[in-house]
């Protein structure tokens, strides 16, 4: 007669968007979160030119903008598994909204330059800190690609939204450039509500209890998830990956405007609305194919979909009219909408739980220095070249992100 297993070997119920009840506030606090995040990454591009306008800056100086968030995001990178050890999910809450509500405050001000540099760093560290954190948090639910699709969706919604928003303020109400951060202001400070309140008995004791027992230090487990084998290979072909992808994307939807009026010779107006088109399809698509990417499995459905997005972005280089172009490009926003989800969920499968917060932090950091560096790379070549060097560049970025993808090990369809 076989003995029973011992009780210690009983693995942990999986939550569920709904169960326990506490975490429907949570997860309504991350999509709003996630909004913010949208809408302040994507005010930049926006922006740029009327604060470049305001301050006299040279493109070089004004450019420190979109470097400026990487230094936060690095920072909050290698800080927060200790913060989640030290204050818990509800000190993340504070401080990451309170991060956005004092850059925000700061920059509606409009102080001198530098100073504004420091606010976009500090805004950064909050989107790094609460990037990390809720990605974290919903990827360990079941079905967390859906739910992940769902987040990712609403970040993309404030993409969309904000440069509209901020566009129509200077261009139509005639206001200056810094009136846009007064709503800003309201959105954080709505952020730091619902969050500390969604997280408010998620304490460091609740977040140390909820890991395994290897959970010894937080120090221990960053350094584990990026030296120690086998994790060392996840968590760092998943930094890769997320570094490649949010490239591509920033590139993309930094860099079609200006490829559409001076390349396909289209007008202003038009033109712009193809990044619109763009961000729009990213959403849609992590909304939908955020369904269909646990049925197949993440392993092989990044695998169609990255070649997808190379064929049309061979169709969108290679067919010089306006509107393939146009349809093209929301077609590629399409299909890598679910790569930063599926990353996310790949690695809350292939990493021991206690690992994924600094794992995940790790990667969310590494990917957001490809927001700055790739365009910045794009931009340079651009200035000798032009800018139809743009489609080869993010054709060759595909290619190596995909051969980054199949270098994962094998893992399950769905987590049990």
């Amino acid at each position: 007669m076989t003995a029973l297993p011992p009780p210690n070997t009983a693995t942990d119920v999986v939550q569920r968007w709904n169960y326990p009840k506490s975490n429907i506030p949570k997860l309504a606090a991350c999509f709003w979160s996630f909004i913010v995040m949208g809408a302040n990454d994507a005010a930049y591009g926006a922006l740029i030119h009327y604060i470049e306008q305001f301050y006299g800056l040279t493109y070089l100086i004004v450019s420190l903008i979109f470097l400026s968030p990487f230094v936060g995001y690095t920072v909050s990178a290698f800080m927060n598994n200790y913060i989640h050890f030290s204050v818990g999910q509800r000190g993340v809450a504070f401080i990451a909204a309170g991060c956005h509500l004092v850059a925000y405050l700061v920059i509606a001000l409009h102080p001198p330059y530098p100073v504004l540099v420091i606010a976009f760093m500090v805004a950064g560290y909050g989107n790094g800190l609460a990037d990390a954190a809720w990605n974290a948090f919903v990827g360990n639910m079941a079905q967390a690609n859906e739910i992940l699709g769902v987040l990712h969706g609403f970040y993309g919604l404030g993409a969309v939204l904000s440069p509209l928003i901020a566009t129509s303020m200077i261009t139509k109400a005639d206001t200056p450039w810094y009136a846009f951060y007064y709503l800003m202001i309201g959105f954080a400070g709505l952020e730091i509500a619902s969050s500390v309140a969604g997280f408010w008995t998620a304490t460091a004791a609740e977040y140390k209890a909820s890991l395994s027992q290897n959970a010894e230090s937080s120090s221990s487990s960053l350094r584990e998830a990026l030296l120690k084998k086998p994790s060392a290979r996840v968590t760092w072909l998943c930094a890769i990956f997320l570094l490649g992808y949010v490239g591509i994307e920033v590139a993309l939807g930094g860099w079609i405007v200006v490829f559409m009026i001076q390349v396909r010779h289209s007008e202003k107006f038009a033109s712009g609305m193809t990044a619109t088109g763009f961000w729009l399809g990213i959403t849609i698509g992590r909304v939908i194919l955020g369904f269909v990417t646990p049925r197949i499995g993440e392993k092989l459905a990044i695998s169609l979909y990255l070649p997808a997005v190379m064929a049309l972005e061979l169709l969108f280089w290679l067919v010089p009219q306006f509107i393939v172009s146009a349809v093209a490009v929301s077609l590629q926003g399409f299909f890598l909408g679910p790569l930063f989800p599926a990353a996310i969920v790949a690695m809350s499968k292939l990493l021991p739980r206690h690992l994924h917060v600094g794992a995940i932090g790790f990667a969310a950091a590494l990917g957001s220095s490809g927001a700055a560096v790739l365009p910045f790379a794009v931009g340079a070549i651009a200035q000798s070249k032009g800018v139809q060097v743009l489609q080869p560049i993010i054709l060759a970025l595909l290619g190596a992100i995909l051969l980054v993808w199949l270098g994962l090990p094998k893992f399950d369809k769905k987590k049990e």
